[in-house]
């Protein structure tokens, strides 16, 4: 009778982990889901606004580009860097998107493109990678904390 009560008790432990292990799984599945959209949307207001007011919106208290070899720390710091930043030329998508099991940070990295026009009105464009650390802020929000 002992043993049938150990293996009542061991395939119960199992059948919870079993369901925890897909709830998991879940969550993890929507968190990236909510980085991708967060990450179109950084991209949209850039196009649609200026880099200056998408990179204010997006970028935590904390939060740190990484611009010519040079760190710009802190958000009060990025707006005075960005706040002659105002093209519409920068566009990107995420390509990868990975978040942390505990579903507080996350990061993306994909292709941009950036499209100006030079000195003399020619239509120039600069192609690149970036790469972008997200932390989930106390209001559920996503906000970059490195660019």
């Amino acid at each position: 009778m002992k043993n049938i009560n150990y293996i009542s008790i061991f395939s119960l432990f199992f059948m919870f982990l079993a369901c925890d292990n897909g709830k998991k799984e879940q969550n993890i599945k929507q968190w990236k889901e909510e980085i991708a959209q967060t990450e179109k949307a950084f991209s949209t207001m850039a196009q649609d606004k200026g880099m200056n007011v998408a990179f204010l919106h997006f970028v935590a208290d904390d939060g740190v580009l990484l611009r010519n070899n040079t760190l710009v720390k802190g958000k009060a710091d990025i707006k005075e860097y960005m706040k002659n930043s105002n093209s519409k030329g920068l566009s990107w998508e995420p390509s990868f998107v990975e978040v942390s099991a505990s579903g507080d940070l996350g990061y993306t990295y994909g292709n941009y493109i950036y499209k100006y026009q030079d000195s003399l009105g020619n239509e120039k464009s600069s192609k690149g990678i970036f790469h972008t650390v997200w932390k989930r802020q106390p209001d559920r929000t996503w906000k970059f904390v490195w660019d």
